[in-house]
């Protein structure tokens, strides 16, 4: 069953790709975002883009920094969590070893991330981003709608992007109308609500 309590996790740091074959499973997932310094104490502000920030960001975490695109140069620097609190909607965050403003100042507006190995199992029911692209997308009658091409952080619910052969779609990802995604099949059931296909 499709878990539509929550977002579907972290986002991939590869490239997307728009076709559901050969996909290579990345090493690393994006899991935040440094916006900017936050005082003088050497906190940044974090956009945390996972589910579940309490794990990824608890002291003693590793992180590794990215680039502005969410790439890993040659040589990675690795931040360690020393402190986090809550702030707004977001997340001020402590790296081991960077005492103030102009420590973190470089940080401004590159992304975080975590290898795929050292990120908590899912729960039954959740899937990251980057597993739902690509995927083919069909109806419960059967009926083949397209691939999803993106997946949009959206309220009240996520939205796929589902490109099919005359146009693209906008599909709610909430289990009333997702019901069963299939990763080894590379296939994502849905049930669409009378008109929702003809948007």
């Amino acid at each position: 069953m499709v878990d539509s309590g929550r977002s579907p996790g972290e986002r991939e740091a590869e490239e997307r790709s728009s076709g559901g074959e050969g996909r290579a499973e990345p090493e690393f997932l994006v899991v935040g975002q440094v916006t900017k310094p936050h005082g003088t104490r050497g906190e940044s502000f974090v956009w945390p883009l996972t589910d579940r920030p309490d794990e990824v960001y608890a002291p003693g975490r590793e992180v590794i920094l990215g680039d502005t695109e969410g790439e890993i140069g040659e040589e990675p620097l690795t931040l360690v969590v020393e402190r986090v609190r809550p702030f707004k909607r977001g997340l001020l965050v402590k790296f081991e070893g960077y005492p103030d403003r102009t420590s973190v100042e470089p940080f401004a507006q590159r992304y975080l991330l975590r290898p795929v190995g050292a990120l908590e199992p899912l729960e039954e029911g959740e899937v990251y981003y980057h597993q739902l692209l690509g995927l083919e997308v069909v109806t419960t009658d059967g009926e083949v709608v397209g691939r999803v091409r993106e997946v949009y952080e959206t309220e009240p619910a996520h939205l796929l992007e589902v490109k099919g052969a005359r146009k693209s779609h906008l599909i709610p990802f909430v289990e009333r109308i997702v019901k069963k995604i299939d990763l080894e099949a590379g296939r994502l059931v849905i049930k669409p609500p009378p008109g929702l296909l003809d948007v």
